[in-house]
């Protein structure tokens, strides 16, 4: 993003909220050297004097914390490889009720499947994920008020309440199935042992 658009230069910042996480792993601790190699790297690339485009804050964060960081920022780009980071993506839209900022997801998201007002990215497609903060940056206010009302009000009735309803719906199907075909294979069971 940087190298493609100098406009950034000195006014993009990417802040990493960082939670240390199984450190005593050899491969974690080897994953987050080659992370602060290469924010050092671009800091010292594309930095001066107190401007830095990465930040790595590696802490746990408190959620007031976080939020101010969700309220702060113009865009949450969450670049899952996999189905993860969903909360991330929800949390942001929920901490925006000031109806800005703009959401970007890895198509790989669960949440790139319900939150389609998201800019959806290939997060191994560079230039498309440069593309879309671009695209994030330069949303109108009215553009971006108007997908976030829609992804807040998708996040509102969709929430841990209506998950944990449909997690207790779910076992209370299963359970009367189980005991309908536990039935059924009894009778079954008894049909073949009669003479």
């Amino acid at each position: 993003m940087l190298e493609r658009e100098p406009i950034a230069h000195g006014k993009l910042v990417f802040v990493q909220l960082a939670a240390p996480s199984r450190t005593a792993i050899p491969e974690y601790r080897q994953l987050e050297e080659r992370v602060e190699a290469l924010a050092a790297r671009i800091n010292g690339r594309f930095g001066s004097g107190e401007y830095q485009p990465v930040l790595l804050l590696r802490a746990h964060h408190e959620p007031p914390r976080v939020f101010q960081f969700y309220r702060a920022a113009d865009f949450v780009y969450v670049s899952s490889l996999h189905d993860g980071m969903n909360l991330v993506a929800k949390e942001f839209v929920a901490a925006r009720s000031d109806e800005r900022g703009v959401l970007i997801l890895s198509r790989f998201t669960g949440a790139a499947r319900e939150l389609a007002e998201a800019l959806v990215v290939n997060p191994y497609d560079v230039d498309e994920a440069a593309s879309a903060i671009l695209a994030a940056i330069r949303m109108p206010e009215e553009e971006q008020r108007e997908r976030m009302r829609a992804l807040r009000a998708l996040v509102g009735e969709f929430n841990v309440y209506r998950w944990a309803g449909r997690m207790v719906a779910d076992a209370a199907r299963i359970r009367e199935q189980t005991r309908r075909f536990g039935r059924l294979g009894d009778a079954l069971a008894a049909g073949r042992a009669a003479p």
